[in-house]
């Protein structure tokens, strides 16, 4: 595996000004997947992050955290959980509320997803102020499971999600990074 090249791959994300509401710069992973180096890149770095760690679960946050982690948790072969928005499970669901940067939403996953003692990297493709991460790896916790580091594509440190998650003591990786919102 090569190392993977951070600016080529800031290069490859889009941004949206605008979007989904006015003064949100939108970080677009989307282009990624239509890049087979970004793609190589990204999914090589994760796997090689974690091979050697004793992972037991990777949990992927809806959507984006899916197409990540189910690759990773093939690739390592362990279990992937789906972290879902409310109302998509099936079966019996334990579920968080949270803050997004411009609105409220809300998380859940099978009371089933994971068993004590799991330890679990749960991915996304994006940190902004950490709403999501939290309520997810709140979710995981509440199973029973230690989550062992925070993974995604983007960290947007200047709206501080990715410095909460390390105060509450949870390693964060990134790819890269993006200033300002």
């Amino acid at each position: 595996m090569h190392a993977i090249d951070e600016k080529y791959i800031r290069d490859v994300i889009r941004t949206i000004p605008d979007w989904p509401e006015k003064g949100v710069m939108f970080r677009d992973i989307t282009t990624i997947f239509q890049d087979s180096r970004a793609l190589r890149g990204i999914m090589d770095s994760l796997i090689q992050r974690y091979i050697d760690k004793k992972i037991d679960v990777v949990a992927g946050i809806d959507a984006r955290g899916f197409l990540l982690g189910v690759t990773v948790a093939y690739a390592l072969n362990i279990s992937f959980v789906p972290v879902r928005k409310k109302g998509k499970l099936p079966w019996e669901t334990i579920s968080q509320k949270y803050t997004l940067e411009y609105g409220e939403a809300e998380i859940e996953v099978h009371k089933d997803a994971c068993q004590k003692g799991d330890r679990v990297v749960l991915m996304d493709d994006l940190i902004a102020t950490g709403g999501t991460m939290e309520a997810g790896m709140k979710l995981l916790d509440s199973l029973g499971a230690e989550v062992v580091e925070a993974a995604c594509i983007v960290d947007l440190p200047d709206l501080g999600g990715s410095a909460k998650l390390r105060n509450a003591g949870t390693p964060v990786f990134a790819i890269c990074e993006f200033e300002g919102d």
